[in-house]
């Protein structure tokens, strides 16, 4: 069953290369998101390539592994989550005032059993975990967004 779309937007006033080069850094992800705690590329940012991340909730920790889908420079950067396919992606659209960045997490072809047991388990369950995810999603452009214009 598919899952819906969780997205997100901001307008930024700051260039779309500020933008890009502080949501293409992937280390800096944790400055970023409320849940990713730790993402480490391997091999350099580029299509195809991995990251080895550590995400938490409260007291809950828990590792993923994600490659890089789309890389397209200044517009925009995709990463499934092997976990539970899930893909996450920024879209960066220039605007009269700078950017216009876009956060989505697609699952097209839903979570897995495992996910979705652990989220209903562990994390009050799916409908109140996307809740949050969209939350964070909110937390991370605004904080990407204040990153930019300083």
């Amino acid at each position: 069953m598919a899952a819906p779309i969780l997205q997100a937007q901001i307008d930024i006033n700051a260039p779309v290369s500020t933008v890009w080069d502080l949501v293409s850094d992937l280390s800096k992800m944790p400055q970023w998101s409320p849940q990713c705690r730790w993402m480490k590329p391997v091999g350099g940012l580029r299509q195809g390539a991995r990251t080895i991340n550590l995400n938490r909730r409260g007291k809950l920790f828990w590792p993923t592994t994600c490659r890089i889908t789309e890389l397209v420079p200044e517009q925009k950067l995709a990463f499934r989550v092997n976990e539970n396919n899930t893909v996450w992606s920024y879209e960066l659209e220039p605007t009269e005032a700078g950017t216009r960045l876009i956060e989505t997490r697609h699952a097209e072809n839903g979570t897995t059993a495992t996910s979705n047991f652990l989220v209903g388990k562990f994390m009050g369950g799916v409908p109140n975990f996307e809740k949050e995810l969209v939350e964070g999603m909110n937390q991370s452009l605004t904080r990407i967004k204040n990153a930019a214009e300083n």
